[in-house]
Formats: C-alpha cells, sequence, structure tokens
C-alpha cells in the first residue's frame, strides 16, 4: 500500500509510468506463473494449505498469483524512487563489466556441476542468459539496478524469510532440497537471490522497451 499510495507523489509522478510498469509486470508474470506451476506440478516446491486461503489456480494458490504482481510493483518502485531522488548515485559502465564477469565465474561452474538440480539450473540459466542480454543490450539499467537490488533485498529478507519459516511454526513455501544446493541463508535458499534478480530485471528490461516503442509511436504522430 505504500508504495502504491507513493505513486501519487508529485514530485516523482511515478503514476505516469503505470502503463509501462504494468504491461512489464504482467508479461514477467505470464513467464513466471507458468514456470511456478511446472515446478509444483513436478514436486520443486509446494505450498503449505495452512498459511493460504485454499484458493488455488493451476495449483497455486490466489496468494501465490498476486505475489508476481505486488511484490515486482513495490520493488520497481522502490528502484525507481532511489533513481529519481539520487540520480548520481550509479555505476560506471566498467564496473558493471566487472560484477557481469565475476557473476559469470561464479553461476557458470554452478549450472554446469548441478545441472540435475532444477532450481538451481533453471534459475541460474536463466539469469546468465538475462545478465547478457542486459549487459550488452541495455547496460546502463544495471547501473542503478545492481546498487537498487541490494535496498530491496532488505524487505525481500523479511518477507521471504517469513514465507520459508523464519519466525513462524511451519515454512508457507516448502522447497524439495533435491532440486537445489540445500544453501540456504537463514530459512532462504539461495537461489530464491537470483530468482528475484530476475524477476526484477525483466520488468525493467520491458519496461525500457516498452517506453521506448511509446515515445517512438508518439513521434510517429
Amino acid at each position: 500500500m505504500i508504495p502504491f499510495l507513493y505513486s501519487f507523489e508529485s514530485r516523482m509522478k511515478y503514476i505516469k509510468r503505470w502503463k509501462a510498469v504494468f504491461s512489464a509486470i504482467i508479461i514477467t508474470a505470464i513467464f513466471f506463473i507458468i514456470w511456478d506451476v511446472i515446478f509444483t506440478k513436478i514436486g520443486v516446491w509446494s505450498f503449505n494449505p495452512r498459511y493460504h486461503s485454499g484458493i488455488e489456480f493451476f495449483d497455486l494458490p490466489i496468494e501465490e498469483w498476486l505475489f508476481f504482481i505486488c511484490i515486482p510493483y513495490a520493488s520497481l518502485f522502490i528502484h525507481f524512487a532511489f533513481h529519481y531522488f539520487s540520480p548520481k548515485v550509479s555505476l560506471t559502465d566498467k564496473t558493471v563489466k566487472i560484477i557481469y564477469w565475476i557473476l559469470m565465474l561464479v553461476l557458470l561452474p554452478i549450472i554446469f556441476f548441478h545441472y540435475d538440480k532444477l532450481y538451481t539450473a533453471i534459475n541460474y540459466g536463466f539469469l546468465v542468459l538475462l545478465l547478457t542480454y542486459t549487459v550488452f543490450k541495455v547496460p546502463h539499467i544495471l547501473n542503478t539496478f545492481f546498487i537498487t537490488f541490494l535496498i530491496i533485498l532488505i524487505p525481500f529478507a523479511l518477507v521471504n524469510g517469513i514465507l520459508t519459516g523464519s519466525f513462524i511454526d511451519e515454512p508457507v513455501v516448502i522447497y524439495n532440497n533435491a532440486e537445489n544446493l540445500g544453501i540456504r541463508l537463514g530459512t532462504i535458499p539461495i537461489e530464491d537471490i537470483g530468482y528475484a534478480f530476475s524477476m526484477l530485471l525483466m520488468s525493467l528490461v520491458l519496461i525500457k522497451k516498452i517506453e521506448k516503442i511509446g515515445q517512438g509511436i508518439d513521434r510517429f504522430f
């Protein structure tokens, strides 16, 4: 509710980006929901009925569907708010490239040696592809996003920590550890960090593309 209400803030005027933001979130949500449905059906993860309403579509609780709207909206708001109020705080292109190659050196061996773990391999495989596309096609997104993602991780850790069992009797989301590395940050599988990064980065790339198309149409008319 707080990011939604502040979307009408007179200086930032985040509401003006709603068309691109919601279009990108919906496209990204469709992709990740299909992924979610498949992983739920084959047992990569499941949902504890104790903690959701029982309303399900394609075996996903309604709360999980809403996750792909609410969490990206709030997270993207943090990104754009930071960029608006601190426009000079960003990484250089060289630093972005260095971070990219470090991530490749970490992720590619993990994928190679753990190809049989579905959540690990597919999650990090998609992250590698998305990062590579972004670095070489729309690199300036990462100049700020590498910074804002660290800020987003603060509420992410709190919310995802609860969902994975912190502060409650049982986890809301139950992971099959045979399909991940088994490394937890508290109760959070380490793969969730990459999952969140990919989901938000995909939305940012799409926002950039949608706004560029919109500007082209405006110039045409």
